[in-house]
């Protein structure tokens, strides 16, 4: 990573009652409260969101996602849109998490990429097993933005039938020693146990289980409780991260905005994988779904608020760091003091 200047002396911390009168203030005017949190974040706590999706409906061949009839989302996401709405809520990095199933999508992402230094890394789409996957990860790989891999519940894959291949972890073990990491999609039961049983044969491959969150639990009481169990194997082991994101939710055709809405869901999962474990991911523009940027980093901003600042700090940068080991671009982008 190159040399960046010192860090400057951190501010006060401002007070939870400085807070709510801001937010107060906003609300009280029409499009005022993306300024007002703009300005809480002004010198807070670097952000680095290890989960957005870039991708362009107007290029020539099209895109696997999202569809045509989506209003919200069928347009581009690139960074030059990304960095207007992010960066003054004090993000300062991001990595682009693949969202399409074509192979040549992951030079794409990486070309694009290459424009803004807001992207730091970049998870890509490679099938473990198949014949040409080690040549490709190479390929890529080569490119120091190349961060790893996703796979799970997502174009028709799945990672508990992959392991019952030797090609499939083998692939996974070259992923390991090449230093890259996975994500995994859309959590659910199955995937869960999938991945104790992946780590079990692979230790030393990162895992990041994506929007966490998002999960609901099983109605099956024996099922349940195995996920559980499962959830609790895997926040022993220092290797696996969780994303802390996809927090908001639809309930009888409105998204709640109180943090206390969602409160007991984010304990449950803090107090499983602890401060060293759990990611920022903002989901963008997946996100805006559900609601704008702003309102979705709020939700977390305040639950982490609430856990002191060196637990804000690791779950909104450091600990970005250890799992993707991400690339630093530009001098505004936090990195660890060298011991």
């Amino acid at each position: 990573m190159p040399e960046s200047p010192p860090a400057p002396h951190a501010p006060a911390p401002r007070s939870r009652r400085h807070f709510v009168q801001t937010i107060v203030a906003a609300t009280a005017f029409p499009g005022a409260l993306q300024h007002a949190l703009a300005a809480e974040a002004s010198g807070d706590i670097p952000i680095i969101d290890t989960h957005i999706h870039l991708f362009d409906p107007t290029r020539p061949q099209g895109i696997p996602w999202p569809p045509p009839g989506n209003s919200v989302l069928y347009k581009p996401a690139l960074p030059a849109r990304y960095r207007p709405i992010a960066a003054p809520l004090g993000v300062r990095g991001a990595i682009a998490v693949e969202c399409s199933a074509l192979l040549e999508d992951n030079q794409w992402v990486l070309n694009v990429a290459a424009h803004d230094p807001i992207i730091v890394g970049a998870v890509g789409n490679l099938v473990p097993g198949e014949p040409d996957f080690r040549a490709l990860l190479d390929r890529l790989h080569r490119n120091p933005l190349f961060r790893g891999i996703r796979y799970g519940n997502l174009w028709g894959r799945n990672l508990g039938a992959g392991l019952a291949k030797p090609e499939f972890v083998s692939d996974l073990k070259a992923l390991a020693e090449a230093g890259l990491v996975l994500d995994t999609a859309n959590p659910n039961p199955d995937l869960i146990n999938a991945v104790v049983r992946l780590t079990d044969r692979i230790p030393t491959l990162r895992v990041v289980i994506d929007h966490l969150p998002q999960m609901n639990p099983p109605d099956d009481a024996a099922v349940n409780r195995s996920c559980r169990e499962n959830l609790r194997e895997l926040g022993q082991r220092p290797q696996v991260y969780v994303k802390i994101s996809e927090v908001l939710r639809r309930v009888n055709g409105r998204v709640p905005e109180d943090l206390e809405f969602y409160r007991a869901r984010l304990e449950e999962i803090f107090g499983v994988f602890g401060e060293d474990r759990v990611l920022y991911g903002s989901d963008w523009p997946n996100s805006d779904q559900w609601a704008d940027y702003p309102k979705v980093l709020h939700i977390v901003r305040e639950f982490f608020r609430g856990k002191g600042r060196p637990a804000a700090e690791k779950y909104f940068w450091k600990n970005s760091v250890a799992a993707y080991r991400w690339v630093k671009r530009e001098p505004g982008q936090p990195e660890l003091a060298k011991s």
